[in-house]
């Protein structure tokens, strides 16, 4: 693996843009201008864990069912955070079907 402005493996860096979720993609896309493998990831968990943050929130403020489907955004979160990790590890642009081709584009 090629390593990463911040001397980390390339796979190391993109598992770690998933860690703290969007926190973490942010820091990632200040830290690595230039690596695209890392850039992608970041970009990635800001896009799907942001989304997760703000439907989340908002579903919450929904009386009876709203506790239910954040509950549920929780749990999809989760299940993605660590498929993300783990496929980032293995060195593998693992594209979801928007936020994906998104980073994609964004990452350069």
């Amino acid at each position: 693996m090629a390593k990463t402005a911040t001397e980390l493996d390339e796979n190391i860096a993109g598992l770690l843009c998933y860690v703290l979720g969007w926190i973490s993609g942010i820091v990632f896309v200040i830290l690595e201008p230039k690596n695209k493998f890392v850039r992608f990831h970041a970009i990635q968990s800001i896009i799907v864990f942001g989304a997760c943050t703000i439907v989340g929130a908002i579903l919450r403020w929904l009386p009876v069912i709203g506790a239910f489907l954040g509950w549920a955004v929780g749990v999809i979160a989760i299940i993605l955070w660590i498929v993300l990790m783990v496929k980032a590890y293995q060195g593998k642009k693992y594209k979801l079907p928007v936020s994906g081709d998104m980073a994609a584009k964004w990452a350069g």
